[in-house]
């Protein structure tokens, strides 16, 4: 199996050096590498957002009906004012008597007044009588008879790109639905009952009207009466191009599209460095977390992968505080975790063929042996160390078994919380009431009765357990193991575990946490232990958060009486 693992690991590095001449690609460089980009989808997508907020912002601004509404309004206003002053003015300076003492409108005099009224002014002004025959109009006096109120001609603004904007959105104005006004009549119709206006101011009332040129654009207009001592002599028509209202919403368009211009480009210039802060870092921690799978790709197997991942740094970028940072910083831990994980493993897997080889070199030995010993009594002690190796061997995977699934394991089980004193407990009246115990488990009687702490139990009594079980084994007959809880003063419980045995040599207090490491009283029969028993605790106590320790028990005189083991959890808050 060695080797086909071999051979695929090799076959896999050098598809990685040659994609070009490796059939088997897809199998060994399944879609993680990824084209080069000139621009980053993310940079596109981000700048694509912040311009369409702000496009449809300006779009919204743009489209300014309700304010054309506004400044019609207001022209409206300012016609009917100048329609009424007029309309005055005529009532007093150009009003006559007839032959019979009636007050009749002066054709002349009017002329006289609307060519000063209107010289200075580009509304047109007319006067009809009663009988809507045109008495004046400014136009005629003015030597301009002919002359049709036309739209101004388009502005420019010197700039391709701003008329380009303003055609468009003269474009959309158009398409808009909008109010629709009757169309201005013709002007060679003179007769004021053309006009609706004309005969509401007959009547009295002051009325306005606003039409639509065939040129384009609106006519605004507004009709008064002409009254004498309440006797209405005439009407009066004002109108006027909305030559201001066009002028009006064309600077406010161009001021908001340069301003818009200003702010698009803030905007994406905020946008590209937005997203560089996002993608760059982004872009390296991926392209370091593809140099560590192919790395590890490549030194799988070779002994080499624990120092690879050690050696290929994940950018640090936590100086952030950002979700980029919190990313860059469980790479960064995921990566460390793998290649202990993975330096474990190499680690573990040599150990175990170390520890098996030892009885199949022994098993071996002595089935040869056997096979060619004659004597009864030898034959039988060969099968017995034959036995013992085979039960030792079976002990050795069941253990190795269970070492190897106590990780998967850990994870899947769920914590609780749990009172130490009541676990203690149990556990003391447990092994006092077995009688395989040659040892008494005491439960020290000054333990603290309310610690409480977060963990999977099973797990924790597995950990006292082999405790235990060392503390009896190494202790005397009839000696006592004594069991103890105590809360610490950094927000730990100490599980405390004493036997009265001969203790453990000073350079051994770390070493015998090893795997596969083993030293058993002399009259226990050897091979009954696999040596992983403090290897798991250990490694179920990190799991929790917590560590493990061993002291030996000394006197006054300092000689040793016995060990102390220690398990540091921290206390549920």
């Amino acid at each position: 199996m060695s080797l086909i693992q071999n051979l695929y690991h090799r076959l896999q590095l050098w598809c990685h050096k040659k994609p070009e001449a490796c059939p088997f690609l897809p199998i060994f460089m399944p879609q993680h590498k990824r084209a080069m980009r000139r621009v980053s989808p993310l940079t596109l997508r981000i700048l694509a957002v912040n311009v369409m907020a702000l496009a449809i912002l300006v779009g919204s601004l743009l489209y300014l009906g309700h304010y054309q509404d506004s400044l019609i309004e207001s022209e409206i206003n300012a016609l009917q004012m100048q329609a009424r002053l007029s309309a005055n003015a005529i009532a007093e300076g150009a009003v006559v008597l007839d032959q019979d003492e009636r007050n009749i409108l002066s054709p002349l005099l009017a002329r006289l007044m609307i060519r000063r009224l209107v010289e200075a002014s580009e509304t047109r002004t007319r006067l009809f009588d009663m009988d809507d025959i045109l008495l004046a109009d400014s136009q005629i006096l003015l030597n301009i008879v002919g002359r049709r109120p036309v739209r101004p001609l388009e502005q420019s603004s010197g700039f391709w790109l701003l008329d380009s904007a303003m055609d468009l959105f003269n474009i959309i104005d158009g398409l808009a639905e909008k109010q629709e006004y009757a169309r201005y009549p013709e002007e060679e119709i003179r007769e004021g009952n053309t006009y609706d206006i004309i005969q509401k101011a007959k009547n009295g009332e002051l009325s306005s009207q606003i039409w639509s040129l065939p040129e384009g654009g609106l006519l605004l207009s507004v009709a008064v009466p002409i009254q004498r001592y309440r006797q209405i002599l005439g009407t009066l028509i004002l109108t006027k191009p909305d030559t201001h209202i066009a002028q009006a919403i064309y600077d406010v368009r161009m001021s908001i599209l340069k301003i818009f211009g200003a702010t698009l480009l803030i905007t994406i210039l905020l946008s590209f460095y937005l997203a560089h802060t996002i993608s760059r870092p982004l872009k390296q921690l991926s392209k370091a977390a593809e140099k560590v799978r192919i790395g590890q790709a490549e030194t799988i197997g070779l002994n080499g992968s624990e120092q690879f991942l050690n050696s290929q740094t994940i950018p640090d970028f936590s100086a952030r505080h950002d979700e980029i940072g919190d990313l860059s910083l469980a790479l960064r831990d995921m990566t460390s975790a793998l290649a202990r994980r993975l330096g474990a493993i190499e680690n573990f897997a040599a150990d175990v063929a170390h520890e098996i080889k030892n009885p199949l070199t022994s098993l071996r030995s002595a089935v040869e042996t056997a096979a060619i010993v004659k004597d009864p009594a030898r034959h039988e002690k060969l099968m017995q160390v034959i036995r013992d190796d085979v039960d030792r061997l079976d002990r050795l995977i069941s253990d190795i078994s269970k070492a190897s699934r106590l990780d998967a394991e850990l994870t899947r089980d769920e914590a609780s919380t749990l009172n130490v004193f009541k676990l203690l407990e149990t556990l003391v009246d447990f092994y006092n009431d077995s009688k395989e115990q040659c040892a008494t488990i005491q439960l020290d009687p000054e333990s603290e009765k309310n610690i409480k702490i977060t963990g999977v139990e099973g797990r924790l009594v597995q950990v006292l357990q082999n405790l235990i079980d060392n503390a009896s084994s190494f202790s005397p007959p009839e000696s006592v193991v004594n069991v103890a809880a105590h809360r610490g003063a950094d927000g730990f419980v100490e599980l405390i575990v004493e036997d009265c045995g001969g203790g453990i040599p000073d350079n051994k207090l770390e070493a015998i946490f090893e795997r596969f490491y083993t030293e058993r009283p002399k009259k226990e029969k050897f091979g009954t232990h696999s040596g992983l028993g403090l290897s798991i605790s250990k490694q179920i106590v990190e799991a929790h958060q917590g560590r493990i320790w061993a002291e030996n028990r000394r006197d006054k005189a300092g000689h040793i009486i016995g060990a102390r083991f220690i398990v540091h959890l921290p206390l549920l808050i």
